[in-house]
Parts: C-alpha cells; sequence; structure tokens
C-alpha cells in the first residue's frame, strides 16, 4: 500500500463525476482548495486536514485505487465492468453522472445478419452481453467519434453511453437495444478500508446521508 498512512486520497475524475462528487463531499466536509477548471495541477488539497483529491481519467480510477495510489475513487459502472484490476470494494451507488449502455444503429440496419460489426470502446461489457442474447459479432474497437462508424460503413452497430440522446439523433442514429444503465460508485481500496477505516466510514456515512433519491434510468 503505497498512500500516506495519515492521509486519506480520493481520485476522481473531470466533467460530471466530477461535478456530482462534489457537493456529496462537502456535505462530509471535504471541499477543493481550489477550482480544478483554473489549475493544471492533479493533486488537491481540501478543507478536510487529512484529505486530498487527485483528479485522473476516468479509466485510471480503478488502477489508482486498487494499487493504493489512492484510498477512495468514484467511477462509473461502466469503467468499472471494463476494468480487470480488483484490489477495491465497491461500496456504493452514488446515484450520480446517470446513463444508459445503448446499442444503436442506422434505422434499416439489420441487425439481424449472421455474424454484426459493432463498433465500441466497452469491449469485455459487449461481448457479454451479445453472447447472452445470441448475437455473434466482431468488436472494432474504437475511442471516440463512435458514431461515425454505421455512417461509414465501418461498423453495423455501436455500443455507447447515452445521456440525452441528441448525439445519436443527430447523426440519424437510433437505439435499438438498452444494455444497462449507468451510474457512479464509490470503490475503496481493500486495504485502506481495513487500516483506515476510523477516516473512511464517518465520510461515508455523510456521503450516504447526501445522496439524491434514487431516480430510475
Amino acid at each position: 500500500m503505497s498512500v500516506e498512512s495519515g492521509k486519506l486520497t480520493i481520485a476522481l475524475s473531470k466533467g460530471r463525476i466530477l461535478k456530482g462528487s462534489l457537493p456529496l463531499l462537502a456535505a462530509a466536509g471535504i471541499e477543493l482548495s481550489e477550482a480544478p477548471a483554473d489549475s493544471r495541477k492533479l493533486l488537491f488539497a481540501t478543507s478536510h486536514p487529512q484529505v486530498r483529491i487527485l483528479i485522473i481519467r476516468a479509466s485510471d480510477v480503478p488502477t489508482f485505487v486498487s494499487y493504493g495510489a489512492a484510498d477512495m475513487g468514484v467511477a462509473g459502472k461502466d469503467v468499472l465492468l471494463e476494468n480487470d484490476v480488483s484490489g477495491f470494494y465497491e461500496m456504493m451507488d452514488l446515484q450520480i453522472a446517470r446513463c444508459r449502455l445503448v446499442l444503436a444503429s442506422r434505422p434499416d440496419a439489420d441487425l439481424g445478419k449472421p455474424c454484426l460489426k459493432i463498433a465500441t470502446k466497452y469491449v469485455k461489457t459487449t461481448r457479454d452481453w451479445c453472447a447472452a442474447h445470441g448475437y455473434q459479432i466482431e468488436v472494432v474497437r474504437l475511442y471516440g467519434s463512435m458514431e461515425l462508424a454505421p455512417l461509414v460503413g465501418l461498423a453495423d452497430a455501436i455500443v455507447d453511453v447515452m445521456e440525452s440522446g441528441n448525439t445519436l439523433r443527430e447523426n440519424g442514429l437510433v437505439v435499438r437495444d438498452h444494455i444497462m444503465g449507468i451510474s457512479s460508485r464509490l470503490i475503496i481500496n481493500r486495504a485502506s478500508m481495513k487500516v483506515k477505516t476510523g477516516l473512511i466510514k464517518p465520510i461515508m456515512k455523510k456521503i450516504s446521508a447526501a445522496m439524491p433519491d434514487e431516480v430510475t434510468c
């Protein structure tokens, strides 16, 4: 375990997760010392003398927590499903940064063909879901501009997260199936949960009390 014994380090990522996490952390007496948008720093002091915050890429949060570079973190369920590290506990659904993971294509796409080409960055989740639903697929791994793939013949369909659906509609795509609802989870390093429980549990209790009411995706 590499984190400082007297400190608690929390890993977050910019965007919707950071925006949704900050009010929950504030309820636990943890506020950033400066606005991340105004700084190039990645490590921030907070109003809590024993807590600091890392701001890193969303896909790296489980790795930092699993290997003890951070004690706690907030990551989307989509990221957790794709990650192969296991040195953490998934403690709590924070009910923030909600979206849906969907299968989408052009309206006239034939999804009944013998082998579908699906573009996605969610390779593991896509393979597992398609196998369970009887689809034979070839995965085309992409990390951005997913909606282009069916438009230029790179893929028959895509699997991607959707919040409002506006990007799909603007690119002439429609949702063909709902795979799962996604929200952000609080994860905690296994060793930290044992040796820093006196710091972690009060924070968890205050976060839990401040969580939004559950909303169905």
